[in-house]
């Protein structure tokens, strides 16, 4: 996958490249442009999020219709989690913003971020490698192992997910 901080750079306009001539107006518009990148990351995971759940979606409707009710409360929560994990990646924090913010976060520490972002999405092919497997289960206990793998691989996304958190909010212990 391209990284989006070089497609920021690139596109940047007459006005963006003035401004990094400017001395202390450089770095802002410097971290600006990691935030930008940071912000497309996010909204292409929770997309990713979605179109998971989209396919989980499918594999529930498909067992209801043929009347096998006993799977659809484990990919019920499955389809949940990833509701709200979908909510929470798209409306995160992207770290400091304004020129004159109370607590600075430094570009290195938002190229972490952004490091951070990557690493989830990552994770989260990990977990859609695992959704053909929840489709083509045949019996009651292949079905549940793929399900509780697909449990396993979300919950690294969401370790993932809680440590950019602790990062953005400065509560993360290096």
């Amino acid at each position: 996958m391209p990284d989006i901080r070089e497609r920021v750079e690139a596109d940047r306009g007459l006005l963006k490249k003035i401004q990094l001539k400017i001395p202390g107006y450089a770095g802002y518009r410097r971290r600006e442009d990691i935030r930008a990148a940071d912000n497309i990351l996010r909204i292409q995971i929770s997309e990713r999020v979605k179109a998971i759940r989209g396919e989980l979606e499918g594999i529930r409707d498909a067992l209801a219709m043929e009347g096998k009710v006993q799977g659809l409360s484990s990919i019920g929560n499955a389809i949940f989690t990833l509701e709200g994990i979908e909510a929470k990646v798209r409306h995160a924090e992207g770290g400091y913003s304004g020129i004159s913010a109370t607590i600075r976060i430094e570009e290195t520490e938002l190229d972490r971020l952004y490091e951070y972002d990557y690493a989830m999405l990552e994770s989260l092919e990990k977990a859609t490698a695992v959704v053909p497997m929840v489709r083509d289960a045949t019996d009651v206990k292949s079905y549940d192992a793929s399900v509780k793998a697909f449990n396993e691989a979300v919950k690294h996304f969401e370790s993932a997910w809680k440590s950019r958190i602790a990062m953005v909010t400065g509560t993360k212990v290096m």
